[in-house]
């Protein structure tokens, strides 16, 4: 407003006047005896009447008006202003919050009469680039820098996407400080080798000290020689430096403003950066690295992210909901894993619910936080909670078949809008995650002998989908239609097969191998011992978790033992191989 009154782009009534800002804290700040605040507020009051209306009065935090200097049955500020706003006399704008608005000023009826208030909506995208920029002029000058117009963009549209407690262009114009003051920070930093000099020229002004000290006047005229060498030296590398600052590009771009989004919510840089088709192309090649066999699982999920991704989603929707069914140890719970290692770049990004903890009809309050007059009410939800501070994640609901119906209700909005309302009434979002359910419903009819196994790759793959339909069926028994609606897709797993299990020796010994790394040490199981060690680990019920405590109780065991007693030392490659149906341990240096 004051602005647009110096430029003469307001209306005549508006020409002229000055915009004078109110510092209430600074109108309090020493008021010591009683009267004197009033006589400040009424000297204040006299002022802006005198003026005849050339001053509009901006109050910001207009909230801290009420009750302000009222201690000890003084006339708070507020009051003293109504009668000034009631007759005209006073022309004044605040600025205040809704929640301030309803809890301090609507509940003085007359005060509110006073003010009309103008609702201020967030701007869109466009409007954002607009403001951002006409505000970067001031923070190019403060940082001695130069925003690039993809920056703008970048900050306007990843602020929106990736930053969801916060409102535009608040954050938005944070991002662009930040990535400014960053660019600025690199330009500046002192080079190693100037550095390296300061040291030594500090280290030999010590040294000049001592010797002087001593009266050793011979050795102080040597150190001080060199400190002169050591100066020449950082007044030429100086000046190198300053031409080579001079050269340096001072333009901020969309990469340093990713970099920023990047340490404020966690997503890797490169994750945003990558276009959707370079991250998500070679998906089914990724996760295969993990998980073995489950060729229809992998594809179904990675189409369905591909198509989120790739924009056709609905904007507020989750970027995949699944349901994966299948036996115990055929890993469902391993592909949610390795998602979340291959779209985080971190396993430890998945937020698990074990759904075997929430049986109880109260527990749902576990997910969004106890009631208001509940214990834990301050503690918040245990899903809500960590998906606000990470809203980039894989979530896994394990077991989901064990959890109370009720919990199933609080999971439809989030699976179809993508949004759940905690406690608190703060709306957590949910589109940047990705949700996958697992249950061992129908397991029994995966398992069943005979089932799945034909002599024909066309009749196992018809028997497969005779096995899929009758689990499907199974699901839509225990889990009510509009759960099932929300989901993208319903995942149906397979019983591992031999060669599936030969495949996941394979990467269990190699998963051996990187903890020996750490250690120092390294193992190498020879092909016939894999070998034993699949077939005796096989089981179409049990699925590859017999195989794992197969391995600890043959292979690794007997190496912890070996470690403990000295047999196997620092640096040693321990070699597995098959003697007599046994399994046989070697070292080599």
């Amino acid at each position: 407003l004051a602005q647009r009154i110096v430029n003469a782009e307001v209306p005549d009534t508006l020409m002229g006047k000055k915009v004078k800002v109110l510092e209430m804290s600074e109108l309090i700040a020493g008021a010591k005896m009683r009267g004197e605040f009033e006589e400040r507020m009424k000297a204040l009051k006299d002022e802006i009447i005198a003026a005849q209306g050339n001053i509009i009065l901006f109050i910001d935090e207009l909230h801290t008006i009420v009750s302000a200097g009222a201690g000890a049955g003084g006339v708070d500020a507020s009051n003293m202003l109504k009668s000034a706003l009631s007759k005209g006399q006073l022309q004044c704008i605040g600025a205040t919050t809704l929640d301030e608005y309803k809890k301090h000023i609507e509940e003085d009826k007359a005060l509110s009469r006073r003010f009309q208030p103008v609702l201020v909506q967030e701007p869109s995208i466009e409007g954002t680039i607009k403001i951002l920029d006409g505000l970067k002029s001031r923070y190019e000058k403060h940082h001695a820098i130069q925003f690039k117009d993809e920056a703008l963009d970048t900050a306007a549209k990843l602020s929106e996407k990736h930053i969801s407690d916060r409102a535009l262009p608040d954050k938005a114009v944070d991002l662009l400080d930040e990535a400014g003051a960053q660019k600025h920070l690199a330009l500046i930093n002192v080079p190693t080798h100037i550095r390296e000099l300061e040291n030594e020229k500090n280290r030999l002004a010590a040294k000049q000290k001592e010797e002087f000290e001593q009266q050793n006047f011979q050795a102080v005229a040597a150190v001080r020689q060199e400190i002169i060498t050591i100066d020449n030296k950082l007044e030429k590398e100086r000046e190198d430096w300053k031409k080579t600052l001079a050269e340096m590009d001072k333009n901020v771009t969309a990469e340093d403003v990713a970099n920023i989004v990047a340490e404020w919510t966690g997503i890797p840089v490169n994750k945003i950066q990558e276009t959707e088709q370079d991250k998500l192309t070679h998906m089914e090649s990724n996760l295969h690295k993990r998980v073995i066999g489950q060729d229809n699982a992998i594809i179904a999920i990675s189409n369905a992210i591909r198509r989120n991704r790739s924009g056709l989603k609905e904007k507020d929707k989750p970027t995949g909901t699944f349901l994966l069914l299948g036996p115990t140890g055929v890993g469902k719970t391993e592909l949610a894993k390795a998602l979340a290692e291959f779209l985080l770049d971190d396993e430890n990004r998945l937020i698990r619910l074990d759904m075997s903890e929430y049986m109880e009809k109260h527990s749902v309050s576990k997910i969004i936080g106890s009631p208001p007059g509940y214990v834990g009410y301050d503690e918040g939800g245990q899903l809500t909670e960590k998906v606000r501070r990470h809203p980039y994640s894989v979530i896994l609901l394990d077991e989901l078949e064990k959890a109370h119906p009720d919990v199933f209700n609080i999971l439809l909005q989030l699976l179809d809008d993508g949004r759940l309302t905690d406690a608190h009434g703060r709306i957590t979002s949910f589109k940047n995650a990705i949700i996958i359910g697992t249950s061992n419903i129908g397991s029994k009819s995966i398992s069943e002998p005979n089932k799945g196994i034909g002599f024909a790759k066309t009749e196992i793959t018809k028997q497969f989908e005779v096995i899929k339909s009758l689990v499907i069926n199974e699901a839509k028994k225990l889990f009510k239609p509009e759960f099932l609606n929300r989901l993208d897709d319903l995942i149906v797993f397979h019983t591992l097969t031999k060669e599936n299990i030969r495949a996941i020796a394979d990467l269990m010994i190699q998963n051996l191998n990187k903890r020996l790394n750490d250690k120092n040490l390294s193992i190498s199981v020879n092909s016939k011992a894999i070998d034993k060690l699949a077939e005796d680990g096989y089981s179409e019920i049990y699925g590859a978790r017999p195989l794992k405590r197969l391995i600890e109780n043959e292979i690794e065991n007997p190496i912890s033992m070996k470690i403990l007693t000295g047999d196997f030392k620092f640096g040693d490659q321990i070699n597995v191989s098959l003697k007599g149906g046994k399994y046989h341990f070697s070292t080599k240096k």
